[in-house]
């Protein structure tokens, strides 16, 4: 048996400010603020973490339109029936606002019995009725477009939570009613996520729709930043060999609040045995002294001493699991630390699940996606009284080029590596590039560090106020058009998204030893940044494209002067600030140029390499280059215009004998294309 090896966590630590927790005059926490002030917006996305207050802030935003703004009617909805509970009555005039929040039972149809077929008669009945909101699922929701159309919706506000499920996708039906109403331009929207990403890379909304919403971001630094009693957050990936059962004691600690997600039953971690699986890690906690007769909690007797209480949510009895829903639900139990101390799960306890007391999420196996990686961080992000730390644990299985599931196992890895960069980079301060010229100077607001404001060189400035960067680059395309503006200041992870879940990139970043950094800075990122925004003209194109590659790249450098310093992430919330600050300084002159000859990729596989014995790393580069196509037709396109730019540049074309291997590559793609050209001519 084989030791579970770590690759060492992302760790943050936050400044505890306290800020995310206090409340204005009307009861609003600061996101909630802010999204109150755009209110009057017709269309509206609000992109905030997991327990940021996203529920109470549509409670005002809809309240404010149905008594001020002339809408008829508020309707929301939610993914499943327990994400329901969020809309319950809420007394908001206690605190300060002035009016309360209220649903009628028997419209709040997530409480109700039956099927979502079953209750589009229940809509009708609201729609013809002179009550003011109701709340449904996903499901029923496009039932009664389905059947009632778009038309009988007219002037009412439709709130939909958890709007990553929607997609711009032909098949995706919500988002196709999403886009009909938006079309018809006859009601409010309001959209809310915590993920503004999906895991099949397909956006959520389609550029001409997005472009009609009004944004409001509450980063996940602004929240964590800004909590009272959660200080720091690590994200952990752990690889094994043989099966999980027999390491998952290594990474479970028993005194930490826990939700353990086991493996899908059709995934090649899981043992095709759920119930084995549980009774495995129940063992290993120590001796089951029965179930509680009330809440249906498993009993467990740890070796020192303590008795555990571990809901089962696996098991097959419907009976015996809605039991354990019923007490993990109980409102009278919500701040009690010690009604509970792990839980099990495969599907449940994921999105919209709300214990703030968890402290560890343990989940075995890639997910579907990084999306439902990010909704499981999310279930550990909770502020609470005495919890200072709170971590995220991904088990996955160690690639062995022996095995017949060796690709799949390669891409598993690949997608923990991406889930990796994607943290790191939600989970870092908002960037704001702008271009380094003579009349460059100070900003007010934003700190410059110990050598302040140096017009010799490119200077980063951080505002803790508005949580953001300010960081000079030589050489940067500013965006022209107001919405490659908007993706800049918005949109950038959701690029990066784009760019880390795509397996080529990815692989070549990685394992390919001939990778000249250009071809993934330059090439993929400029492809993914066309087929996403393709109605940009070439200019605001770029601009995206270099604002993106500066943030992921500067994060990666800033990451690894932190791990590699002297005293790791003890820094704490400085960390990644003084790390942009450091790289900025080191390179003196930071120029887009050079942030483009960075390989994005270079910091995970220096953590990989790190993990993974020397072996078993060349095996995996012999698969992944084993299949690896060295130039496509479309790589060679891209390519080629790249050329042509260094031609309006330089008056010449790129050489394909130059010392400059970005060089050598475009001219490779011109080369390839004119022997494709006279291939036709000749065939």
């Amino acid at each position: 048996m084989s030791a579970a090896q770590s690759i060492p966590s992302v760790s943050v630590t936050y400044a505890q400010t306290g800020k995310s927790a206090k409340a204005n005059e009307l009861g609003m926490r600061p996101m909630q603020e802010r999204v109150y002030e755009k209110r009057g917006e017709q269309y509206l996305l609000i992109k905030s973490p997991p327990a940021s207050g996203k529920s109470r802030a549509l409670m005002f935003v809809a309240l404010d339109k149905l008594q001020k703004q002339g809408l008829s009617q508020a309707i929301i909805v939610v993914p499943e029936r327990s994400i329901g509970s969020s809309f319950n009555d809420e007394p908001l005039s206690k605190f300060g606002f002035w009016a309360d929040w209220v649903v009628t039972p028997k419209w709040n149809l997530c409480n109700a019995p039956g099927d979502d077929g079953g209750k589009v008669n229940s809509v009708k009945a609201f729609l013809d009725s002179d009550d003011k909101v109701l709340v449904c699922t996903h499901a029923s929701f496009r039932f009664a477009v389905d059947r009632f159309g778009i038309e009988v919706f007219d002037n009412r506000l439709i709130a939909v939570d958890e709007f990553h499920h929607v997609s711009a996708s032909q098949d995706n039906k919500l988002g196709a009613h999403l886009g009909q109403f938006i079309a018809r331009d006859k009601v409010h929207l309001v959209a809310m996520t915590g993920s503004y990403f999906r895991g099949d890379a397909i956006p959520v909304l389609a550029p001409q729709d997005e472009a009609k919403f009004e944004t409001v971001t509450y980063t996940y630094y602004e929240q964590l930043n800004g909590y009272e009693y959660l200080k720091a957050l690590d994200i952990g990936y752990f690889f094994y060999t043989d099966a999980y059962t027999d390491h998952i004691m290594r990474v479970l600690d028993p005194m930490e609040k826990t939700i353990v997600h086991i493996p899908n039953v059709n995934s090649r971690e899981s043992l095709k045995d759920k119930i084995r699986e549980v009774e495995h890690i129940l063992s290993g906690l120590g001796d089951w002294q029965g179930s509680d007769p009330v809440t249906g909690f498993q009993l467990i007797a740890t070796p020192d001493g303590r008795k555990l209480k571990v809901a089962d949510l696996v098991d097959d009895d419907a009976v015996r699991r809605e039991r354990v829903i019923t007490a993990l639900k109980d409102p009278a139990h919500k701040n009690d630390r010690d009604h509970v101390d792990i839980i099990i799960a495969l599907g449940m306890a994921k999105e919209g699940f709300d214990w703030i007391w968890c402290e560890h999420a343990l989940t075995v196996g890639y997910r579907s996606s990084l999306t439902e990686i990010v909704q499981i961080i999310g279930r550990a992000t909770r502020d609470a009284k005495g919890k200072t730390r709170a971590r995220f644990t991904n088990l996955i299985a160690q690639p062995d080029a022996s095995d017949e599931a060796v690709n799949e196992a390669i891409n598993d890895t690949l997608k923990a590596i991406a889930a990796s960069l994607l943290m790191e980079q939600v989970l870092a301060p908002r960037f704001n590039f702008v271009p380094k010229t003579t009349q460059s100077g100070p900003q007010e607001g934003f700190d410059y560090g110990e050598a302040g404001y140096d017009p010799n060189r490119c200077n980063v400035g951080f505002n803790e106020e508005t949580a953001q960067f300010q960081i000079e680059i030589k050489g940067l395309v500013e965006p022209k058009s107001k919405e490659a503006t908007r993706i800049c200041k918005e949109d950038l992870n959701e690029v990066i998204t784009a760019f880390v879940q795509d397996k080529t990139t990815l692989e070549r970043g990685l394992f390919d030893p001939e990778l000249v950094p250009e071809e993934l800075t330059n090439v993929r990122m400029g492809k993914i940044i066309k087929d996403r925004y393709p109605e940009l003209d070439a200019e605001d194109q770029e601009a995206v494209r270099q604002h993106a590659v500066a943030a992921l790249n500067l994060t990666q450098q800033a990451k690894a002067i932190a791990l590699n310093s002297d005293d790791g992430m003890a820094k704490g919330n400085t960390a990644l600030i003084d790390g942009v600050r450091q790289y900025a300084m080191d390179v003196r002159e930071l120029d887009i140029d050079l942030i483009d000859r960075i390989n994005p990729f270079g910091e995970a596989y220096a953590i990989m390499a790190k993990t993974m014995s020397e072996e078993s790393l060349k095996q995996v580069q012999a698969v992944i280059n084993a299949k690896r196509v060295n130039l496509t037709l479309e790589e060679a396109r891209e390519l080629a215009q790249r050329a042509l730019k260094f031609k309006q540049e330089r008056g010449r074309l790129p050489s394909i004998t130059s010392a400059d291997a970005w060089e050598r590559r475009m001219a490779e793609g011109v080369a390839f294309l004119q022997r494709k050209a006279a291939e036709a001519k000749n065939g």
